[in-house]
């Protein structure tokens, strides 16, 4: 399943949070954890908010890599569907309603 995570950081985390992101290496960016996989991840920095797509089965490690930031920022977590897996469901309900 994929989760759309915005997140927005106020004022007062905005030095701690970048200290942190600016140390960790691109390999430690990229890590997620294990069952969890970052698909893209936009940042606006000037508004101090940004958002991400993930994937995972295990909620549970999307927590554990959620937690690691969540001290820092307010976190918004949606599941979302790709083009195709929305594509499917339109048709489904299409066809539930005889559409």
């Amino acid at each position: 399943m994929k989760f759309m995570v915005r997140w927005g950081v106020d004022q007062d985390q905005w030095l701690p949070v970048l200290k942190k992101w600016g140390s960790m290496t691109a390999k430690q960016r990229a890590n997620a954890g294990k069952g969890v996989k970052i698909i893209g991840r936009w940042h606006d920095q000037g508004g101090r908010q940004g958002v991400a797509i993930l994937e995972t089965a295990d909620l549970a490690a999307l927590g554990r890599y959620l937690g690691q930031w969540n001290p820092y920022m307010d976190l918004d977590v949606t599941p979302v569907l790709d083009d195709e897996e929305s594509a499917a469901l339109a048709r489904s309900v299409t066809a539930d309603h005889g559409v």
